[in-house]
C-alpha cells in the first residue's frame, strides 16, 4: 500500500547502506511522495577499526537514485548522532534545503561489543552502544521537534525484539533498545499536545547483510551450509521465513502517514509472531 506523503520532508538516521532497513525506509518514504534525508555516519580520512562507516559517493548516488526513481527531492547528509555539533550542522543543512521536518525516522544503531556476557562486558563498548542507540535518538528527536512544530508530525524510533525479550551475550543493546522504548512512551506523551506522535517499531528477524553475516558465522560454527543455518533461525519465527527490510519499511510510511493519526506511544512488533505480547 501507498501511502500519501506528498509536500512532507523525512529524515532517515543509519539509511547510508542500501541493504538496510534504514535504506529501505527512505526508499518507502519516497515511493510515497516524500522529500527524504538519507542520514549516516561517513568515514573520515584514515577510518578503521570496528565501527561501519557509510560511503558519502554512495550516499550520494542513492539520493540522485531516489530523485529519478520517485520525482522527491532526496538529500544526503553525514551525521553522528553522538555529536551535538554533527546533528546542528545537519538539522542546519535539512533546514536550508526543506525549511521544516515532518517525519523523523530514528533509525541508526549499533550493538559494540557484543557478544558478551554483562559480567564482562567492555565498558566503553556498552557506553557506545547506549551513546548510539538511546542518546542519539535522544538527541535527534530534541534537534528535530523546532523543524516540526506547527503542524501534525511522526517520530518513529527503531527499537527492537530484544527490547522486549532479552537476548543473552547481548545486554547494551537489549537495555538500550527497551529504554528506546520508554523514551518513545514520554516523548509521545510530552508531544501530543504539539499533534506530533511517536512510536516505536521493534523487528525481529530481518534479513539485512548484518543478519546473512550472522548466519554465515552461526554456520561456521555448526558446521552447517548458510541454507541449514537459515532454516534453524526461520524455526523461532511462527510464520516461517525471515522478513526482508521492506516489511519494516511498510510499517514506517503506515506510521508515517495519516493513517495511522490516532496512533501514538505504541510499540509496534515487526517479528513474524516472535513476540505475541504488547
Amino acid at each position: 500500500m501507498d501511502y500519501k506523503l506528498e509536500g512532507k520532508t523525512a529524515i532517515v538516521t543509519g539509511a547510508g547502506k542500501r541493504s538496510g532497513i534504514g535504506f529501505a525506509i527512505v526508499e518507502k518514504l519516497a515511493s510515497c511522495g516524500a522529500a527524504t534525508v538519507i542520514a549516516d555516519l561517513v568515514a573520515p580520512p584514515g577510518a578503521g577499526g570496528a565501527i561501519t562507516f557509510a560511503d558519502a559517493d554512495a550516499m550520494n548516488q542513492m539520493a540522485a537514485d531516489m530523485e529519478r526513481a520517485h520525482g522527491a527531492p532526496c538529500l544526503a547528509v553525514d551525521l553522528d548522532i553522538t555529536s551535538a555539533d554533527s546533528i546542528a550542522h545537519a538539522m542546519a543543512l535539512i533546514k536550508d534545503k526543506f525549511k521544516r521536518v515532518d517525519i523523523l525516522v530514528n533509525n541508526a544503531g549499533t550493538a559494540a561489543g557484543a557478544p558478551n556476557p554483562v559480567v564482562s562486558y567492555n565498558e566503553d563498548a556498552w557506553l557506545k552502544t547506549m551513546d548510539v542507540n538511546l542518546h542519539g535518538t535522544f538527541r535527534m528527536t530534541r534537534a528535530a521537534v523546532p523543524l516540526m512544530a506547527g503542524r501534525p508530525g511522526s517520530i518513529i524510533n527503531m527499537a527492537s525484539r530484544a527490547g522486549k525479550a532479552p537476548v543473552a551475550m547481548n545486554g547494551a543493546y537489549c537495555v538500550s533498545k527497551a529504554a528506546v522504548i520508554m523514551l518513545t512512551r514520554i516523548t509521545a506523551l510530552e508531544l501530543a499536545p504539539l499533534k506530533i506522535r511517536a512510536n516505536a517499531l521493534c523487528p525481529g528477524l530481518i534479513m539485512t547483510d548484518l543478519q546473512q553475516h550472522r548466519i554465515a558465522m552461526e554456520a561456521a560454527v555448526f558446521n552447517e551450509t548458510f541454507e541449514q543455518r537459515e532454516k534453524e533461525l526461520q524455526k523461532r519465527v511462527p510464520l516461517g521465513y525471515l522478513a526482508p527490510p521492506a516489511e519494516v519499511a511498510a510499517a514506517a510510511a503506515f506510521l508515517a502517514g495519516d493513517e495511522s493519526r490516532y496512533i501514538t506511544g505504541q510499540a509496534i512488533n515487526v517479528c513474524g509472531g516472535q513476540i505475541m505480547e504488547l
